[in-house]
């Protein structure tokens, strides 16, 4: 189907869809582009949604400017979906899309995963992506599940899945790579090293396995052993995850075991300390490292919590502009962290990251606003609150392990995680104990000099009335009498 050019090809499909009563998904490839492409659609278009709009933009409850911007397009029947995004917006724009409030969603990849929306297009607009190769056109089967976001059989008899072209020459290069081509082979992730070591301490924790050869006879079945098949490879994996479990005492077993060809049925058997691992589910190598850095004297918040984002698991983590190396290594050399510097330059590279991320996990339990992590980081509120939430799950594990440990900073690990969780400064703490109130309104009653409990208690109802309004305060005032 050709479409005449009025505004741009983006635009002109999208509006087109439109008037068939049909809804699409145009995928781009940043997060600033899928805001900027909603915006321009929703230019052209009528407000038709203003109830819809205002419910997202006052999901959070001090709205940020991306907020405002949402509700924006929101209002005129488009939007913009990414990781960035506040899970509760997410789940509002899908269900909005499901019932036809919103036509047109201009999203990045990951809405091309796991989610069954009712577009009867799926428009590919960047089908580039940096890499280190430089410019490079996306995987084939990376373009497949993308396309496979039209025409959903439970929605529709068909789809259309389009790709924007802006010569000949490049329309014929772009039906040579996806049409004709094919899928990459895919591969097992048990063959990361990562997954395969927290797999096999889960492994030997559950009794599922107790040896090598026992172990090797379970990934022999998976996928994993399909690729692999009796190859040495596969053993010596298998050896070197096991070797490494056994140097973290996270396991016992003998030395003889890595030596000899002829020993293959030793046992092995968890420790306290690898069981808790298992139980947590954090990977093996996260576990040694944060017990390694743990153990050092000099700690203080920023030292735990590069330690923390200087992790598998905090991946990807905030990335360090050329123009702000010197500043984070500045800052690296004034604070007290838990580990040295590395000396590889990819090494260094992740290092660096981990000290900006840990300011920017500094900031917001400093109270920055989220527009002003945006500003300063490029974090959008989605992202804060996903890298929050595993900075939790991080803190709680190091607090587990620490324990089994001995180790005396239970006290400190507790106090970090109520303030990541609050976003709040240590001394609003025994404000934040009560309840309907978070930072801001803690922030409110310490500025009025209420800084903690027994204060709320001494202090005027009617001054309470002023600062958090009259039913906050009366909920207040009852838990005072119930305490």
């Amino acid at each position: 189907m050709r479409i005449p050019l009025k505004f741009t090809p983006v635009i002109d499909v999208a509006l087109d869809t439109i008037a068939l009563q049909k809804q699409a998904i145009v995928f781009v490839n940043s997060k600033n582009s899928a805001e900027k492409q909603a915006e321009d659609i929703s230019k052209k278009l009528p407000a038709t949604q203003q109830a819809l709009a205002e419910k997202i933009e006052k999901v959070l409850s001090t709205p940020t400017k991306q907020c405002t911007r949402l509700a924006s397009c929101v209002q005129k029947g488009t939007a913009f979906h990414h990781a960035g995004l506040h899970q509760k917006q997410r789940e509002l724009i899908e269900d909005a899309f499901r019932e036809g409030s919103i036509k047109i969603i201009c999203a990045t990849p990951t809405l091309a995963a796991g989610v069954d929306l009712p577009a009867y297009r799926a428009v590919l607009k960047d089908l580039k992506r940096y890499t280190f190769r430089g410019l490079q056109y996306i995987p084939v089967l990376e373009y497949m599940q993308m396309a496979g976001r039209a025409g959903r059989p439970s929605y529709d008899t068909e789809g259309q899945a389009i790709c924007l072209a802006s010569t000949r020459p490049q329309a014929e290069e772009l039906t040579e790579i996806y049409l004709h081509g094919k899928p990459e082979e895919i591969t097992s992730k048990l063959a990361a090293e990562p997954v395969l070591r927290t797999y096999a301490l889960s492994l030997l924790v559950t009794d599922v396995a107790r040896s090598k050869e026992e172990l090797l006879a379970f990934f022999k079945k998976t996928f994993f052993g399909h690729q692999y098949g009796d190859s040495e490879l596969l053993s010596d994996m298998v050896s070197n995850v096991l070797r490494l479990l056994d140097e973290w005492e996270f396991v016992k077993g003998s030395k003889d075991d890595f030596m000899s060809a002829d020993n293959l049925d030793e046992r092995y058997k968890p420790t306290v300390l690898g069981k808790r691992v298992a139980e947590l589910y954090v990977d093996p190598y996260t576990a040694h490292q944060l017990l390694e850095r743990l153990q050092k004297k000099e700690r203080t918040t920023f030292g735990y919590m590069q330690a923390l984002a200087h992790t598998l698991e905090m991946r990807p983590l905030l990335r360090v502009k050329q123009s702000e190396v010197n500043h984070y290594e500045d800052k690296a050399a004034m604070e007290d962290l838990l580990e040295d510097e590395p000396f590889d330059y990819d090494e260094y590279a992740e290092y660096l990251n981990s000290v900006k991320t840990a300011s920017f996990l500094m900031d917001w339990m400093d109270e920055h606003t989220e527009d002003e992590l945006l500003a300063k980081y490029g974090i959008r509120p989605g992202e804060i609150r996903a890298k929050q939430n595993i900075v939790d799950w991080l803190i709680m594990s190091a607090k587990e392990l620490a324990g089994i440990q001995l180790l005396p900073i239970r006290n400190d690990l507790a106090k970090l995680r109520l303030r990541l969780k609050h976003g709040a400064k240590e001394e609003l703490l025994p404000l934040l104990k009560l309840k309907q109130v978070g930072r801001a309104r803690a922030r409110k009653l310490f500025n009025a000099g209420i800084k903690n409990v027994a204060d709320v208690k001494k202090a005027d109802p009617t001054t309470l009335q002023q600062l958090m309004g009259k039913k906050i305060a009366e909920n207040i005032i009852k838990q005072r009498v119930m305490g």
